[in-house]
């Protein structure tokens, strides 16, 4: 076997892992950035003077990018205890906060609960959100490289037929990410009018661009791939290409409040034509049903068929941006936004348990009904996970005057203060300097981090076997890739440049 034939076997015919497992590594990373915002505000309490953009870059790496390094590597069996130590971590962080709190000392904590619940923040931005999304483009990042690597667990490589691996969760959350902030949810432009339609195709195009670069330059240089991913020619550009386009002209015709109607109406058609129909033989065996590969639909039968789940993905988005992104000021208020999308995910765990046991398994290569539950219920949990370590983070900048953290919510309002005024705790000075943030860097530029990502992938595997690297020596190179990236975005961010194709 020639080196790209041993590469493209090392990622193919994998059934994948528990969902289970997925989630439990899914939501780490949420509990990580809380922990990041705690230290934050305890060394802002210790220290009288700020932090650099260095020292600020390194905590930023340190508890977003190497845990999911390592949660995808060599701690893949030990989730459980990397959650213990964060969470032993997080509490001691957040007790020494409330030990040294400098609002409210001599008041007991159920007073202190009252208040807190009371107070108002700065609700048009939603860290969360934000949050979210660099978590999907990191973990992303860090799998496409590492899958190359003998340490990285099969089980988390993408399925071949059906089940769950880790790696699957990536185009599905990408496209339920972007949809909650999609123009249509923030309202950017008013839907049918000349405008919208011009934006829409204009954002198209630099897509179709990437798509046929990548294309041609995998082509050209016989880089290996994973056929039963998208196909022959289609790749993730052109997937996100249709997926725009049809749930652009769907929001023209469905109202936002209605799109998990859409949602579920295209994902139950499609799996009764997935049951009754000649389709998922089509998707799995080709026309003739000996994998043939002759004619552009045969060729990129995986890629073009599963964009239906895809756009259902999109419109389950579309209806979570649009919830969450309504305008509420009060904390309680966001409490119960958390609870209601984490309860709804617990229902979608049901239903995709449901659904496995009495009609299909999930499969990322046909995008069934199964794979859409999954999806979806993987990111509200996330979602969800991320809402309330945000409050978490509130409450112990409500215990410290003048405590701030990059990328969570402001607090506008003290209940302290006499109810005709509201006590501003963002200065000025803050609104107008640089973030330094990681997160915010990733999410202000995120296509050319992905892009990025894909170009530094593609020459580790042409500089180096990875087939035959040691734990050690693709831990370093894993390490070494993701410093690169981040520091690349996080450098584009400190000049305040964010690269845009239209």
């Amino acid at each position: 076997m020639s080196q790209k034939q041993m590469k493209e076997a090392f990622v193919s015919n994998h059934n994948g892992t528990s969902v289970l497992e997925i989630t439990e590594g899914l939501c780490l990373p949420a509990l990580c950035i809380l922990c990041r915002g705690l230290l934050i505000i305890v060394s802002q309490h210790l220290c009288c003077s700020s932090h650099t953009w260095r020292t600020r870059f390194f905590i930023d790496f340190a508890f977003l990018i190497v845990p999911l390094v390592t949660t995808l590597t060599i701690f893949a069996s030990f989730v459980l205890l990397e959650y213990l130590i964060v969470i032993i971590f997080g509490a001691g962080l957040l007790y020494e906060t409330y030990c040294r709190r400098t609002c409210y000392a001599r008041m007991p904590v159920g007073k202190i609960l009252e208040k807190f619940l009371k107070i108002s923040i700065e609700s048009e931005y939603i860290p969360a959100i934000s949050c979210f999304r660099v978590i999907n483009s990191a973990f992303t990042a860090v799998a496409i490289l590492a899958v190359d690597f003998p340490l990285f667990p099969r089980r988390f490589a993408k399925t071949e037929l059906y089940g769950t691996g880790a790696m699957d969760f990536g185009v599905g959350g990408f496209i339920f990410g972007t949809a909650m902030v999609c123009p249509e949810v923030r309202r950017k432009y008013t839907k049918g009018s000349r405008l919208y339609l011009t934006k829409l195709l204009y954002s198209v195009w630099p897509l179709v661009f990437l798509g046929v670069g990548r294309l041609v330059i995998i082509k050209s240089i016989g880089y290996q791939e994973h056929l039963t991913e998208y196909g022959v020619h289609w790749n993730f550009f052109f997937t996100l290409i249709v997926v725009k386009l049809i749930t652009s002209l769907l929001l023209i015709i469905f109202p936002l409040n209605k799109s998990w109607i859409v949602a579920i109406s295209i994902t139950v058609f499609y799996q009764l034509a997935l049951d009754f129909t000649p389709l998922r033989r089509l998707i799995l065996y080709g026309s003739d049903g000996s994998g043939t590969r002759v004619g552009l639909l045969n060729a990129n039968r995986e890629g073009i068929i599963s964009t239906l789940g895809y756009v259902a993905i999109h419109m389950a988005g579309v209806q979570t941006g649009s919830y969450v992104l309504k305008k509420r000021s009060h904390i309680k208020d966001w409490i119960k936004v958390a609870c209601c999308i984490l309860l709804t995910a617990i229902g979608f765990f049901i239903s995709l348990y449901i659904v496995q046991a009495n009609v299909e398994v999930a499969s990322r290569r046909m995008a069934n009904l199964a794979f859409c539950i999954w999806i979806v219920a993987s990111c509200l949990i996330l979602l969800s996970s991320l809402l309330l370590g945000d409050i978490i983070l509130n409450f112990a900048k409500f215990l410290i005057k003048g405590a701030t953290v990059p990328c969570s919510w402001k607090i506008i309002q003290s209940p302290a203060a006499n109810r005709k005024y509201s006590e501003s705790l963002v200065s000025e000075t803050e609104r107008k300097e640089p973030t330094l943030c990681l997160i915010t860097a990733m999410n202000r530029n995120q296509l050319i981090f992905f892009l990025l990502s894909n170009v530094t992938t593609g020459l580790v595997n042409l500089l180096v076997d990875t087939l035959h690297s040691s734990t050690l020596w693709a831990l370093f190179v894993l390490n070494l890739y993701m410093f690169t990236n981040c520091l690349v975005i996080y450098v584009l961010h400190l000049q305040d440049k964010t690269v845009k194709f239209w």
